[in-house]
C-alpha cells in the first residue's frame, strides 16, 4: 500500500500526473494530483518580482524570461523552474507554450507587449493568458490586432487589463489581483464524474504517506456538503506522535478527524466518518463554515508491522 504513495511521490516529482482511487461502497473516487502549472512571466520588473514570490506559494512552477541581465537571474529568482535572458523573439520559440500553460505579459513597454501578444497569438493557446496595461492602451492595442487578422475570439480571452479589479496600486497588490485571476483560471475547468475536485500536490503530505518506516493514516475527504473549509480531495496524514502533513481544513473538524485516525491505526481497517460543522456545539467551537464532510481514514501500516 505505501508503495502506492512512492509512485505518485515519483510521477508528481518528475512532472507527471498521478491518481489515486478508492472504492466506498458502490462508489469510485479519484483523486488526481497534478504536478504544478507552468507560470510564464514575460519580463521580469517589480510586479513579476512579487507575482514569482506569491506564485510559488500556490505551487506554480515559475519561468522568467527578460532582456535585461539585472532583471533575468536566478540570484532575483532563485527558487525559479527557468530564468531566460534573452530577446522576446528568441526566447518565446524556446518556451514552445501548451494549452496547460499560464502566461503573463509583464513587460517594461508597449513595444515589447505587442510583440509577445502576437507571438502567442499565432501559436498554441495556453489556457491562462494576460497582458499588463491601461484600458486605453488595451483598447487600442486589441484594435490593431483585429485590423491585422488576428483571431478576434482568441484577442477576446485575453486577460487585459491584467488581473482583478481591487483597485491595486503596488507591485505587491497588483500582483495579488493577478494571482486571484490566474486561481480563478486553474480552477475553471468542468468538474468530472467521480474526480474529486481539489486537485493539488502537497508534495509533504505525499512524502509523510511514502515513508513507510513508521505507522501512518491517511485522511481523504470524499465528499462535502454545505459550506466547507475545502472540497473533495483534500487530504492529510498523520502517526501516533501527532504528527500530520497536508489538511482537511483545520480547526475542530481537522481535529474531531485526526482523533478518529488515530484510534483507528494499527487495525489494518478504513472507515468513512461524517465532520458535522452545523451542529450549535460546533458553531460554539469555531467550526463557522456550516457543512459537512465525509473523510475516508485508512490505517497504513509500517513495513515493520
Amino acid at each position: 500500500m505505501r508503495k502506492e504513495f512512492q509512485d505518485i511521490l515519483e510521477a508528481v516529482s518528475a512532472g507527471r500526473e498521478a491518481t489515486l482511487s478508492r472504492q466506498v461502497g458502490d462508489r469510485a473516487y479519484v483523486r488526481r494530483f497534478l504536478p504544478p502549472e507552468r507560470l510564464v512571466l514575460l519580463g521580469g520588473g517589480h510586479v513579476s518580482l512579487a507575482l514569482y514570490e506569491a506564485a510559488r506559494q500556490v505551487d506554480f512552477a515559475v519561468t522568467v524570461v527578460d532582456d535585461r541581465p539585472a532583471f533575468a537571474s536566478y540570484a532575483r529568482f532563485p527558487e525559479a523552474r527557468e530564468v531566460i535572458c534573452a530577446s522576446f523573439e528568441n526566447a518565446l520559440p524556446r518556451l514552445n507554450i501548451g494549452a496547460g500553460d499560464f502566461v503573463c505579459v509583464l513587460t517594461r513597454g508597449h513595444r515589447d507587449d505587442v510583440t509577445c501578444v502576437k507571438y502567442l497569438l499565432q501559436g498554441n493557446e495556453p489556457r491562462y493568458l494576460g497582458m499588463i496595461g491601461s484600458r486605453r492602451r488595451v483598447k487600442g492595442l486589441f484594435e490593431l490586432l483585429a485590423e491585422e487578422g488576428y483571431d478576434p475570439d482568441r484577442i477576446g480571452r485575453i486577460h487585459a487589463p491584467i488581473g482583478l479589479s481591487i483597485g491595486a496600486v503596488t507591485p505587491a497588490e497588483i500582483a495579488v489581483s493577478i494571482l486571484a485571476e490566474l486561481i480563478a483560471a486553474r480552477h475553471a475547468l468542468p468538474a468530472r464524474e467521480g474526480i474529486l475536485p481539489q486537485q493539488n500536490t502537497d508534495l509533504d503530505a505525499l512524502r509523510f504517506l511514502a515513508d513507510d518506516s513508521r505507522p501512518a493514516a491517511l485522511l481523504l475527504v470524499l465528499s462535502t456538503r454545505g459550506s466547507t473549509p475545502v472540497k473533495g480531495g483534500a487530504l492529510m496524514a498523520t502517526d501516533r506522535l501527532g504528527n500530520s502533513a497536508g489538511t482537511i481544513g483545520g480547526g475542530c473538524g481537522e481535529n474531531e478527524a485526526l482523533l478518529a485516525a488515530r484510534r483507528l491505526m494499527g487495525t489494518g481497517k478504513s472507515r468513512v466518518v461524517t465532520v458535522d460543522m452545523t451542529r450549535d456545539v460546533a458553531a460554539m467551537e469555531g467550526m463557522v463554515c456550516g457543512g459537512t464532510m465525509d473523510v475516508l481514514i485508512e490505517d497504513l501500516p509500517s513495513t515493520e508491522q
